[in-house]
């Protein structure tokens, strides 16, 4: 997993632009990312007609968390080619999702992440800035306890 400053921060900048939709976050949030966007040289009416048709799909389904997930990686895509293309937008994102954080109802302040590691596999997640690294551990190897489950904490939690 890619845990690049900007790549982390474009993910972090994705979760919060879904996270506002349909919720009283959503006017500043819509107009912040479409400004960010828009002086980095992308069209405001595509910005914002794509933020708004996104919106759109959380209100009108009945389950909004399934659909804002499935947003998260497109936005995530753009944001991280905003970020290769003008590295000076760092800042403004980073004040984007401080300003839409603290908007947000309370329940949406913090996100979930569900990562698995199969096979013998390792995992390295990062949410928020801080990483994680999960390795699984075979039945065998761990005596009892429960299977699939080790940690190595490499950060914050």
């Amino acid at each position: 997993m890619d845990t690049d400053p900007l790549t982390t921060l474009a993910m972090t900048g994705a979760h919060t632009i879904v996270a506002a939709m349909a919720t009283n976050a959503w006017e500043s949030a819509q107009a912040t990312a479409a400004r960010l966007f828009h002086r980095r040289g992308h069209a405001l009416e595509a910005v914002e007609a794509q933020l708004a048709g996104d919106a759109a799909l959380v209100e009108e389904d009945e389950d909004a968390d399934t659909v804002r997930g499935e947003l998260v990686g497109p936005w995530r895509r753009r944001l991280a080619a905003l970020l290769r293309e003008h590295p000076e937008a760092e800042d403004d994102l980073r004040a984007m999702v401080e300003e839409v954080c603290h908007e947000l109802p309370q329940h949406q302040q913090s996100w979930v992440q569900n990562n698995t590691a199969r096979d013998g596999g390792q995992l390295f997640a990062v949410q928020g800035g801080g990483s994680i690294h999960m390795s699984q551990v075979s039945p065998t190897q761990s005596r009892g306890s429960t299977p699939g489950v080790g940690a190595d904490s490499g950060g914050d939690r």
